[in-house]
């Protein structure tokens, strides 16, 4: 089997009402390059990258297309071939940004496809650790609710099914914010998994300061207190702290995710699936996190980013962010324990359906 061809489809998912978050404004759009890799068997597999509220969409959809020539006539039983290439084809552009996204994309849809072949799921495809992954429910408790408005709607996650969820926090009134999370706490009780957000807008004296204001809310992390590039500032925030720190969602390939560990940056480690370059890196990533006793979480892109966690020794929670699942014919199912079920479909597991791709094409 070669492929034959890489099709790509651009889809523009609003979101309403508009997300307010302290890094990145309101977000009105999750905006996606859906990528597709056609075989000559007849098999195709499917990947996706995205971008918020359109911005540099065309440049990401541009850098996909111009690494066609990397996957075109491979053998998909021969996939690592790709990366192979990959760092020798990038290393003029580098291993950070743009020219990692253009290949998350491709890897991505490259596991589907070598999963599909192959009629296993893409973690059984591994070797799954576990059939089910502890999972948090991400897409609410933001910044612009009420208090009134987060007890309601954690108490409508819990209803859901799910055992744990994250709320944001920002730098400035730290009584009002540490007073939002209490609030939380007090409506879902002491036994659902509760973690904190900052989305990298603090100072390392804010985040001590608001961390030991939170200790006594059981947290289950405090997420990207500082910018994501000083990890020596977020070192410095786990060791003054008990509460566990959560970070790498922004950090390229897994060399930076070795170079978080090396220093201590994090507690637990979240890798995404789009900036580590694909499946490929992320699995690396999660290996080094094992070789460094710490946890390996995920950060979006849940449809794929489960079968991966579920395939880690070391696999932590699954971030589940709604943004695409309306791309999806298949649904996310949790378990009774509130754990994201690994399907036993082929591939991801998760495949787009035609229609909601005509619907949100761009």
């Amino acid at each position: 089997m070669k492929i034959t061809k890489l099709h790509t489809q651009v889809v523009h998912l609003p979101i309403d009402p508009p997300i307010l978050t302290a890094i990145l404004g309101n977000i009105v759009s999750a905006d996606c390059v859906l990528t597709f890799l056609e075989t000559d068997a007849g098999l195709v597999g499917e990947g996706l990258v995205c971008t918020i509220n359109n911005r540099r969409l065309g440049v990401i959809h541009e850098m996909i297309r111009n690494l066609e020539d990397l996957v075109v006539g491979l053998d998909p039983n021969l996939g690592g071939g790709l990366n192979a290439r990959a760092w020798k084809e990038l290393n003029f552009l580098g291993y950070e940004g743009v020219s990692i996204v253009g290949l998350a994309a491709i890897d991505n849809a490259l596991w589907d496809l070598r999963g599909k072949a192959a009629g296993l799921n893409v973690a059984h495809l591994i070797g799954a650790c576990r059939a089910a992954v502890p999972c948090y429910a991400s897409g609410g408790l933001w910044l612009s609710g009420s208090i009134d408005d987060l007890q309601k709607q954690a108490s409508r996650f819990v209803s859901r099914g799910f055992r744990a969820m994250k709320t944001r926090v920002g730098p400035r009134e730290p009584d009002r914010m540490v007073a939002r999370v209490r609030a939380i706490r007090e409506v879902v009780g002491p036994d659902i998994a509760l973690m904190v957000d900052a989305n990298q807008q603090m100072s390392v004296k804010q985040a001590i300061r608001i961390g030991r204001m939170m200790e006594d809310l059981n947290l289950t992390w405090f997420e990207d207190p500082v910018i994501c590039h000083d990890h020596a500032g977020e070192a410095r925030v786990a060791a003054a702290l008990d509460t566990p720190i959560a970070s790498g969602e922004t950090v390229y390939t897994h060399r930076g995710v070795l170079a978080m560990l090396q220093v201590r940056a994090a507690d637990v480690v979240m890798p995404d699936l789009q900036r580590m370059g694909g499946p490929t890196e992320f699995l690396k990533a999660g290996h080094l996190c094992e070789a460094f006793n710490v946890p390996c979480a995920s950060h979006l892109f849940p449809e794929m980013s489960l079968a991966l966690l579920a395939a880690l020794p070391g696999g932590y929670y699954l971030e589940h962010m709604p943004w695409f699942e309306k791309l999806y014919r298949e649904d996310i199912v949790l378990d009774s324990n509130g754990d994201a079920v690994v399907p036993d479909r082929p591939g991801w597991g998760f495949s787009f359906d035609p229609d909601a791709v005509r619907r949100f094409a761009a």
